[in-house]
C-alpha cells in the first residue's frame, strides 16, 4: 500500500488544468481529493511565495522582515541594539561636544593661596565645527571638530571638495566627539574658544602618550632583572622563562609581558579642573599632567563622570556663539551652492577661467579698502 501523502502535498492538486482543453478560467477543475479533506482545504485561501532561505511559503509578504522585535508588537522593549546601547550610555555620554588643542607644556600656577600647582597649557589654534552626525544618518549624535589649517597641496581632492562644501579652510586635524542628544549638535563653521571651558569645571583630557620605541622587559613592565652572579652569563636584563612547560599546554599564554614598543597610546586624564582661559591668547590651562610630548594633539571635552556644566553655563556659551556668528546657515548654504558650481566648472573644464575672475575681484576689493584705509588716514 502506498504511503499516505500529507496535506500540504494535496493543496499544491486544489486547482489544475485540464489536459485536454487549453487552460482557461472555464476549464479548470477540481482535484479529486479524499472526504475528509476536500472541503476543508476548498475553504482556505492559498497564496504562495517563495524565498531563498525557507523556499515554498504560504505567509504574507512583510514590508520590513528584518525588523522582528517591535514594541509595537506587544513585545518588550528590547535590550539589544543601537538605540539600548544609546539609552546605556547615555548618563556617561558628555552634554556638549569638546575641543582640540596642541600641548604647549607645563608650568607652575600659583593659587589663591599661595599654593605651588603644576598645569599643563593647551592651546586652541582655529577650531571650527566641520559636520553634525545624527541618529537618524548615522546611528548616533556626535559633532566633528577641526583644527588647524592645512595647505591645499597636501590635501587630496575629495578632502578638498569636502571642506570646500562647508566654506572652510583644509584642517590640520580632524576629531569627532560623541554627545548625548541633539541638543548638543552645532552650527558647521563656527569657531569654539576658550571659553567654551568656565574655571573650575572638570574636563578629561585625551592624547597619545610619548613613543619610546623598542623597550625591553625592565623598562616596559618593571621587571626586576636577574641575578648579577652565581652562574648567570650575560642575561641580567633579560625576562627569563615566558611559559611553564605543564599546566598551560606548553606554551605562551596570550598577554604575557614581553618586551615590544613602548608609549604612543591613547591615554586619558580623567576630572582635570580647569584653572585659566584665556581667548586672546587662545589657551585653556588644566590643573596636572597630560600625557603626550610638547605639539601633540589633545582632545578636551566635559568630564562624562561628573555632573554637566549647569544649565546657564551652556545656554551662555551656545548665545555667545550665535552672537559671534549670527549667519553661519547662511554662509554654509553659500558655500554649498558655490561648491556645485565649482564642481560643474571643473566637470567642463572652466575652472581656470573662473578662478582668474574670482582673482581680480579679489584684488579689485583689497585696492578699494587701501583707498577708503588712505582717504582716512588723510582726513
Amino acid at each position: 500500500m502506498a504511503p499516505r501523502l500529507p496535506a500540504h502535498c494535496w493543496r499544491q492538486l486544489l486547482v489544475r488544468p485540464t489536459s485536454s482543453s487549453p487552460t482557461t478560467p472555464s476549464t479548470l477543475t477540481r482535484a479529486t481529493l479524499p472526504s475528509t479533506t476536500a472541503t476543508s482545504a476548498a475553504t482556505l485561501p492559498y497564496t504562495q511565495s517563495r524565498t531563498v532561505k525557507s523556499g515554498w511559503s504560504t505567509l504574507p509578504t512583510r514590508f520590513k522582515p528584518h525588523r522582528f522585535n517591535q514594541t509595537t508588537s506587544g513585545l518588550p522593549v528590547p535590550t539589544a541594539g543601537p538605540a539600548a546601547s544609546l539609552k546605556r550610555k547615555e548618563r556617561t555620554t558628555p552634554v556638549r561636544a569638546g575641543v582640540l588643542a596642541t600641548k604647549k607644556g607645563m608650568t607652575v600656577y600659583m593659587g589663591r593661596t599661595g599654593a605651588r600647582i603644576a598645569c599643563t597649557v593647551l592651546q586652541l589654534d582655529r577650531v571650527q565645527t566641520v559636520l553634525n552626525k545624527t541618529k537618524a544618518k548615522h546611528g548616533y549624535w556626535a559633532v566633528q571638530v577641526g583644527m588647524g589649517e592645512r595647505l591645499a597641496g597636501n590635501v587630496t581632492a575629495p578632502m578638498l571638495g569636502y571642506y570646500e562644501a562647508k566654506g572652510i579652510a583644509p584642517k590640520e586635524v580632524l576629531a569627532e566627539f560623541r554627545v548625548r542628544n541633539e541638543k548638543g549638535l552645532l552650527p558647521v563653521g563656527v569657531q569654539l574658544l576658550p571659553d567654551w571651558f568656565h574655571v573650575g569645571q572638570r574636563v578629561d583630557v585625551r592624547s597619545n602618550s610619548r613613543g619610546m620605541g623598542f623597550a625591553g622587559g625592565m623598562k616596559r613592565h618593571g621587571f626586576a632583572g636577574q641575578e648579577a652572579s652565581h652562574g648567570n652569563s650575560r642575561n641580567h636584563r633579560t625576562i627569563g622563562t615566558t611559559g611553564p612547560s605543564q599546566g598551560s599546554g606548553a606554551r605562551v599564554l596570550p598577554g604575557k609581558k614581553m618586551p615590544g614598543r613602548m608609549g604612543n597610546q591613547r591615554v586619558t586624564i580623567q576630572n582635570l579642573p580647569v584653572l585659566l582661559t584665556d581667548n586672546e591668547l587662545g589657551i585653556v590651562v588644566v590643573k596636572g599632567c597630560v600625557a603626550g610630548p610638547k605639539g601633540a594633539v589633545i582632545k578636551i571635552q566635559d568630564a562624562c563622570k561628573k555632573d554637566p556644566p549647569s544649565d546657564a553655563h551652556i545656554d551662555k556659551t551656545k548665545k555667545l556663539l550665535e552672537e559671534r556668528f549670527p549667519e553661519a546657515e547662511a554662509y554654509l548654504q553659500a558655500a554649498r551652492e558655490r561648491h556645485l558650481e565649482l564642481k560643474e566648472a571643473r566637470r567642463e573644464k572652466r575652472i581656470e577661467e573662473l578662478m582668474t575672475e574670482q582673482a581680480d575681484a579679489i584684488e579689485h576689493v583689497i585696492a578699494a579698502t587701501a583707498r577708503e584705509d588712505a582717504t582716512t588716514a588723510a582726513a
